[in-house]
């Protein structure tokens, strides 16, 4: 076997490239790891963490109205956006560190520094070269602003992490979950937003009825959702945009935001003058282990398109560890993958949705329960919670579960082992809810509130 330097080089510090660097390293193998922007990859930096930490900050000026309700009184309240931000610096600063530390304390050579790939077996950063046994591209994906006239007045989801002032009114253009979470957040922090989407409903590829239902407590907590809707133009205007729409009409904003998807990261690694395959999109082709058109470079994460999820990144960093260095065969199951969404309200989910079981399975039953939570009966709150499961009527599995409503995100966790588990309809009935809780609502919807049947019935 030929002489190498490392076992593996990873490309890339995101969440998947760094478990798969340090369980590799555990497993003995020699691995480098190289990281040109920041370590912890999107989710760390401009993703998961600090978003969900901007949820929690818009959240607090609802929970002071709610408080009324409860007996307190509260004084002359303000807010101070630069504190926020300031804040969440220091605490994405605090995990960058855990990162770098958990590789090189994990037995990981750790260099910073764009990687590009020179052939199968090398790398060279900053004019230095490194030869491996294998290479893992783990880059992930970043923004981009479709191009029209004025594009370059928009900002993407990266640049609402840093900026310098709240602004008053702005426009999101997106349908996705990103564009409607940040729809959630600034509007909770009592900028007047308006969201837009080309389509017909946000959220494509989520349960229909949630869709719904979202769009509705959405609109009541004052977002102005604006479907079958796109811009054509932007202007500036002083310090002001006037985005023209395609249906004529015009639209003011001090900040325009576009979240209308994310593309891998590929370009300027060499790739393709090695030979990997990438896919229209520009996502890198991989098989079942990950391994791409190269046989000595595998790729993982947002770069390969699968799902854009942490959880997910890792899950596929630890299978390529483990088929490398473990002599292990290791797959990852897409199936049963629970996803939440932190608009306000939040949205969970986890297995198929009605429509998409119907055409697998045919047969199925539908159960619903709708409900405004314990909470906020003392209060003046009108927001409702939705919970549905979608069950096959030939063996009582259930084969999907969604809810929009308070710690979505946290419930739909523990009903996705039991859905994973092959959890039927009885086991949900025969188990005991917490009372008084809006989880027990899971096991105490007893009849269907409708079905669907095959075509040929």
């Amino acid at each position: 076997m030929a002489d190498y330097d490392y076992d593996l080089f990873v490309i890339g510090g995101g969440s998947g490239g760094v478990r798969c660097a340090r369980f590799a390293a555990g497993y003995g193998a020699k691995v480098a790891i190289a990281e040109e922007r920041y370590w912890g990859g999107t989710c760390v930096n401009v993703g998961c963490i600090p978003k969900k930490l901007f949820v929690y900050g818009s959240h607090m000026a609802e929970e002071l109205e709610d408080m009324a309700g409860f007996g307190w009184r509260v004084g002359e309240t303000s807010f101070d956006w630069q504190r926020l931000v300031a804040n969440k610096n220091d605490e994405i600063g605090r995990l960058n560190g855990i990162y770098e530390r958990m590789l090189r304390s994990g037995g990981c050579e750790v260099i910073d520094g764009r990687a590009t790939i020179v052939d199968p077996h090398t790398v060279e950063v900053a004019g230095k070269r490194h030869t491996s046994r294998y290479l893992l591209v783990a880059t992930g994906g970043w923004p981009y602003v479709p191009h029209f006239m004025g594009c370059e007045h928009a900002v993407t989801s990266n640049e609402l992490f840093f900026l310098e002032k709240l602004p008053k009114k702005m426009v999101i253009v997106g349908g996705g979950y990103i564009a409607v979470e940040f729809a959630g957040i600034f509007n909770g922090l009592g900028v007047e937003v308006t969201q837009l989407y080309r389509r017909n409903l946000f959220l494509r590829g989520f349960d229909r009825d949630i869709r719904e239902f979202l769009a509705d407590e959405m609109r009541k907590k004052g977002v102005d959702l604006h479907f079958n809707c796109d811009i054509t133009m932007i202007e500036k205007q002083g310090d002001r945009f006037v985005a023209t729409l395609d249906r004529g009409t015009t639209i003011e904003a001090d900040l325009i935001v576009y979240a209308t998807g994310r593309h891998p990261v590929t370009k300027g690694f060499g790739l393709e003058e090695v030979g990997v395959k990438l896919g229209e999109d520009g996502a890198i082709v991989v098989d079942d282990m990950f391994q791409t058109s190269v046989p000595s470079i595998y790729a993982l994460g947002d770069v390969v398109g699968h799902m854009e999820l942490t959880p997910v990144a890792l899950a596929e960093g630890m299978a390529v560890a483990k088929n490398l260095f473990a002599g292990e065969t290791a797959t990852v199951d897409y199936d049963m993958v629970p996803t939440g969404v932190f608009s306000q309200p939040e949205v969970a989910t986890v297995g198929l949705t009605e429509d998409d079981a119907h055409e697998r399975y045919g047969a199925i039953d539908i159960y619903t329960s709708e409900f405004r939570t314990l909470k906020h009966t003392l209060t003046d709150n009108t927001e409702r919670t939705l919970m549905k499961l979608v069950v096959d009527r030939a063996t009582d599995r259930v084969l999907g579960a969604h809810m929009v409503g308070t710690h979505a995100g946290e419930l739909i966790q523990g009903i996705a082992i039991a859905l994973n588990a092959g959890a039927t309809k009885a086991v949900f009935d025969k188990t005991i809810g917490v009372h008084p809780t809006s989880a027990e609502e899971w096991v105490t919807m007893r009849e269907p509130v409708r079905g669907q049947e095959e075509a040929a019935q």
